[in-house]
């Protein structure tokens, strides 16, 4: 196809895919739709790179068209998110990374001495979380821990994918006992972006609505904060002496963390702190020093 004709296919596809996008209330209809015009097109390379199309683009292009339309996420229609230096590969059924939940590595390394050893991802959904540290930190090794099976098959994936060998992937639900858990050495970090909204509180966007599991979006209990307060008492018991963990949460319930990890008790700091937008999004806590490791006190032995 001559250079010419192609660029005026682009545009016509991208001023065509914003318009439908635009109607159909999509909140970004000019990224989508360029995202998905790459996507047709089969490239990683910018648009204005381009000097062929597939044959099939017009087909690919309006399947891939459609699906958004009906406000299907943009991430499971490419079959991947970004989430910091990584493209995590997403799954329908499976809860899909935010951009937001990207800062609770950042919190983990302001709040450590030293890179950690050992960090344990509990409430893993796609992996993302326990794959950046994989990533990003070649010397540490990794356990995700996540109730669901269709996602902890994902999250071994998208480790083995992030850092081959050093991580692995325990099935379990954190309500319950958790022997994996319980005969643990003692750890260096928790991360966790738990089920935290409460049952009122019904997501408005299809996207979430429609596409992500309930079951990683509402937390339980009437405050939504069931499965945080479990993750909480499964870091006290399995964080070392001066071990962190970072835990998101929504943005109004920065109080009710702090005061469930005070009653679980075990813990020299406790703060909440903020996301890039300023709102208080991550419960941060310490290991008190000093704390008794015995065998039956700590769980983890």
């Amino acid at each position: 196809m001559h250079g010419e004709d192609l660029r005026t296919r682009l545009r016509s596809a991208l001023a065509t895919t914003t318009a439908r996008l635009g109607e159909a209330e999509v909140p970004s209809p000019s990224a989508d739709a360029r995202a998905l015009i790459a996507h047709a097109a089969d490239t990683d390379e910018p648009l204005v790179l381009l000097d062929e199309l597939p044959e099939d683009f017009d087909e690919r292009l309006e399947r891939a068209t459609a699906r958004r339309e009906r406000r299907e996420p943009l991430q499971l229609i490419l079959g991947r998110a970004p989430f910091r230096r990584l493209v995590i590969d997403v799954r329908p059924g499976v809860f899909i990374p935010r951009p937001e939940t990207e800062l609770a590595l950042d919190l983990l390394l302001e709040h450590l001495d030293e890179a950690p050893a050992a960090v344990i991802d509990l409430c893993a959904g796609s992996g993302a979380l326990g794959a950046a540290v994989l990533d990003e930190l070649p010397c540490s090794r990794v356990l995700s821990v996540e109730v669901d099976p269709a996602a902890a098959a994902l999250t071994a994936h998208n480790l083995e994918r992030a850092g081959t060998g050093r991580g692995r992937v325990i099935t379990a639900d954190l309500l319950g006992e958790v022997p994996e858990l319980a005969h643990l050495e003692p750890v260096d970090a928790v991360l966790s972006n738990p089920p935290y909204i409460p049952p009122e509180a019904i997501p408005r966007d299809p996207e979430v609505l429609a596409h992500d599991p309930h079951r990683a979006l509402f937390g339980g209990g009437d405050d939504g904060l069931e499965v945080p307060r479990a993750v909480i008492g499964w870091a006290r018991h399995l964080l070392r002496p001066g071990g962190v963990l970072v835990m998101e949460h929504a943005d109004v319930q920065g109080e009710e963390a702090r005061d469930a990890a005070a009653a679980i008790g075990g813990f020299d700091l406790i703060r909440t702190l903020p996301d890039l937008t300023g709102r208080d999004r991550f419960l941060v806590v310490r290991r008190a020093p000093g704390e008794p490791t015995s065998r039956s006190e700590r769980l983890t032995r």
